[in-house]
């Protein structure tokens, strides 16, 4: 495709018009599967942790342990421990 031609830069933009419409369609597909999934009960998103987990990440941070330390002692991500200690 030549862009340096009036017909070659008018391919190039009709090129560039149906790509933005696809985008458009699938994004508007992605919304109505997660809104008709919500009005269904599903739950999305990972699983939250139980409060035993979070108890647990507290009475450990009480005791001066690590972030890093406490995911890795209770298996869990670091940023589930951050989450944890900053909501509370």
């Amino acid at each position: 495709m030549d862009t340096s031609t009036p017909s070659g830069r008018a391919m190039f933009n009709m090129c560039g018009v149906f790509a933005e419409f696809e985008r458009a369609m699938i994004q508007e597909r992605v919304k109505s599967g997660l809104s008709r999934a919500r009005a269904n009960g599903k739950q999305l998103g990972r699983k939250p942790h139980g409060q035993e987990i979070e108890a647990e990440i507290k009475k450990l941070r009480a005791e001066d342990m690590g972030k890093v330390k406490i995911g890795k002692t209770l298996g869990i991500g670091t940023s589930t421990v951050q989450r944890v200690l900053t909501e509370s």
